[in-house]
């Protein structure tokens, strides 16, 4: 049975997840979802009461504990990730310990930008350096503008309730300086860069240019773009075309793997 490991971004936790941990284990994977430290538990709770040193969390160290249940496993697994999670997911397959990778709507490495109006101002909101180790406090509102723009102020609010947790502004500033550097030139695992059209944090160019700046020949690189979706991409309605557009590509991927390792 192959294994999936999901990795979720800021503003966010495992619950993220949960449906497609459902829809991917109906078709025979094994899902993990391994949280991010101090994002254990339900979101509410993560609003109303913020873990302590929730402001200190750095990015390398939500790689580690990552990489240590990635390493933990008897092979290489399946590796999807949203937003920061993304940018994970990518820097892991640098490493050599997926066996595929699929970065959604993901935070590009190596610093690049998109002069984007949305990307520039949630980078700004978020990363602001003169907030220090202050949490970044998502509220409804930023949720429904930044997140789920293409969504109803009504079903924002519940994806809101249901999903949405506060997040350190160091994870973001860490994915711009050294700990999101990628060598983009070296052999890869396949990935398949995965974008929404109206995505107000992650402009779809911007997952384009992503997936373009890996130039060996013999990797395997896709990108594919969802119209009128947003960075809520894998929540907001119509997540099981994106989910079954990844199930099928990973199918596709993984029989060429099998045929190509017999044939060796």
């Amino acid at each position: 049975m192959k294994t999936i490991v999901f990795i979720h971004g800021m503003f966010q936790n495992p619950k993220s997840w949960d449906k497609w941990v459902e829809f991917f284990s109906a078709k025979g994977y094994n899902c993990l979802v391994p949280t991010w430290p101090l994002h254990e538990g339900e979101p509410t709770d993560l609003r109303n009461n913020p873990p302590e040193g929730l402001g200190d969390l750095h990015l390398q160290t939500i790689v580690d504990k990552i990489e240590d249940v990635i390493t933990s496993l008897d092979e290489k697994p399946v590796l999807i990730g949203h937003s920061v999670g993304g940018l994970i997911v990518q820097l892991l397959v640098e490493k050599g310990l997926a066996d595929i990778g699929v970065p959604i709507s993901s935070v590009a490495p190596n610093a690049m930008l998109a002069f984007d109006w949305g990307f520039m101002k949630n980078s700004a909101l978020i990363a602001n350096p003169f907030k220090g180790n202050e949490p970044f406090y998502m509220d409804l509102q930023n949720f429904h503008d930044s997140f789920c723009n293409t969504m109803s102020m009504e079903e924002t609010e519940v994806a809101y309730s249901e999903y949405a947790t506060h997040d350190s502004r160091n994870v973001l500033r860490d994915c711009m300086g050294a700990d999101g550097q990628i060598d983009v030139e070296m052999p890869h695992a396949p990935l398949l860069f995965i974008a929404g059209e109206k995505d107000e944090i992650i402009p779809a160019e911007l997952t384009k240019r992503n997936s373009e700046v890996y130039t060996d020949e013999v990797s395997i690189t896709k990108y594919k773009e969802f119209t009128n979706r947003g960075h809520f991409i894998c929540g907001e309605p119509g997540w099981e075309e994106v989910a079954d557009y990844i199930y099928n590509w990973l199918q596709k991927h993984q029989e060429y793997q099998y045929q190509s390792s017999v044939v060796l």
